[in-house]
């Protein structure tokens, strides 16, 4: 059973509601392992064994051993770790990211220009899938290091990887792979990324907010980006947050696997997500003034849904005015990249893709999760349909 509120909850992408059994998992922590787990008596001591055991668990969850783990506050501190903590032990060169990252992504690489690196953007295509072809020429010296979204959050796409991993490592150029959004949907292996890198925040797939992960290759030499007591191998200061650890491991031990270099999609957040996406995108699209934004189905994340908004006459619309018309009929959805929501800009995602100007705020976005069920889904399209026309 989930905690969620009345609405129709479809923003998945954003945060997502935690399930009861994690709940429980973070009051067990913290009820009997609330000691810090650096001191040495008794109560120190049992949450220390709390502690490694959870990060035992993980590894096997990851299929890597425990010393690869890196708990972090979220997804955007183990990115800084990544870029900026692995290009202290490099020869400044050449940092190469998508045009259609996180921002958490950007800022960690603009970080680098002042210390002799320089920023390249791999082009996307007008699916916001990255053009292999520029493979050759970005991986070509002074090319260093290499971040690639796993699953782009604001239109779906599945980027390859995997394909990428294998060439940054024939190369020897350390690849760091942003999986926020791809491991709610299936939890490959660390080794299936080819990536040196992987990070992680526990509140996209029913975890709790404030914990993440830094899974990185063995033996790679990174230097901590802030100082301290020296926990997480002298890598991460800071007392580890146990019973957020706690939850965090609950939730991974239900998300289905995923063989990332052998299925083309990861399986889905829950079992009937997938058909239920499916289903809601073909009646959004039958709404006259909503067209497909991003690739197909067979490029998408399963739980993802993005269309351009219009009038029925064919104008673009604010989707930040549909998201607040949906919001007052029960709906809960977004537009652009939450972390970006307060700012009222054209999407950088929908530029780098080339989107015609007028359309650039025109995004709008629904992720689902396992929490839905299909009568509630079945009222989005005409809710949609009400919130067009009072807008049009």
């Amino acid at each position: 059973m989930n905690v969620v509120e009345a609405e129709i909850y479809l923003d998945a992408a954003a945060t997502t509601p935690p399930r009861s059994d994690v709940i429980e998992a973070i009051v067990e922590a913290q009820r009997k392992a609330w000691g810090n787990p650096s001191s040495l008596h008794n109560t120190g001591v049992k949450a220390a064994e709390l502690l490694e055991r959870l990060r035992w668990e993980l590894a096997q969850r990851f299929a890597v051993v425990p010393d690869q783990l890196i708990f972090t506050s979220g997804a955007t501190e183990s990115v800084h770790l990544a870029i900026v903590g692995s290009a202290a032990k490099l020869t400044p060169g050449r940092i190469v990211v998508s045009g259609v990252e996180h921002p958490a992504v950007l800022a960690a690489a603009n970080q680098l220009k002042n210390k002799g690196w320089t920023v390249a953007f791999w082009p996307v295509d007008a699916l916001g899938l990255i053009r292999l072809e520029c493979l050759e020429e970005l991986l070509a010296e002074p090319t260093r290091m290499v971040s690639l979204i796993a699953a782009q959050s604001e239109v779906g796409a599945l980027q390859p990887t995997d394909v990428v991993g294998q060439a940054c490592r024939a190369r020897g150029i350390t690849f760091h792979s942003d999986a926020t959004q791809l491991i709610p949907q299936g939890c490959p292996e660390f080794n299936h990324f080819q990536s040196d890198l992987v990070s992680l925040s526990a509140h996209k797939f029913q975890g709790p907010r404030g914990i993440g992960l830094l899974i990185r290759r063995s033996n790679l030499s990174l230097s901590p980006v802030q100082g301290g007591g020296g926990q997480e191998f002298g890598l991460r200061s800071g007392t580890e947050a146990l019973p957020l650890i706690a939850g965090m491991a609950q939730a991974l031990s239900v998300l289905p696997a995923y063989h990332l270099s052998g299925d083309t999609v990861p399986p889905g957040s829950g079992a009937d997500v997938r058909r239920q996406r499916d289903d809601l995108l073909q009646e959004l699209l039958e709404i006259q003034g909503l067209s497909l934004l991003g690739p197909n189905v067979t490029q998408r994340s399963p739980n993802h849904i993005a269309v351009l908004v219009g009038s029925a006459g064919g104008q673009p619309l604010s989707a930040r005015a549909m998201v607040r018309e949906l919001a007052r009929r029960g709906v809960a959805c977004s537009s652009g990249s939450a972390c970006r929501s307060g700012q009222r800009q054209d999407s950088s995602v929908l530029t780098a893709m080339n989107v015609p100007e007028p359309w650039r705020q025109s995004g709008l976005r629904f992720t689902l999760g396992p929490w839905l069920d299909d009568k509630a889904l079945k009222q989005v399209p005409e809710r949609v349909l009400d919130a067009q026309r009072a807008l049009s």
